[in-house]
């Protein structure tokens, strides 16, 4: 499979090693209209299904963070049935640190 960042691909790795099962990009969810047409779309890196849970990672530069944050937010409320989780850099190497499969879906589920 190939990933849009090696961060994606370490996460997908991560959960291997647990087997969590996950979907790589599973769905794009519409966030703005307009002229008949979608404008602004979010695709979250995963879906990871025995938590019902989407995850963005985001290890990059502070204006992509607030970016998807906005993003993520404006999902949360228009999707309010779907679990949306936004990982950032430090979570995410703080993530790589757990040595436990039910600590890894309590970290990826909070």
């Amino acid at each position: 499979m190939i990933f849009a960042h090696k961060s994606e691909e370490i996460f997908a790795e991560h959960l291997n090693l647990f087997g969590i099962d996950w979907v790589y990009e599973p769905v794009s969810f519409p966030l703005k209209w307009g002229s008949g047409s979608i404008k602004m779309m979010f695709t979250p890196d995963f879906y990871i299904p025995s938590l019902d849970v989407y995850v963005e990672i985001t290890t990059m530069n502070q204006n992509l963070i607030t970016k998807k944050s906005k993003k993520i937010k404006k999902a949360k409320k228009l999707y309010p049935d779907k679990n949306f989780k936004l990982i950032n850099e430090q979570q995410f190497y703080n993530f790589l640190e757990i040595d436990n499969r039910e600590l890894v879906q309590k970290t990826i589920a909070s």
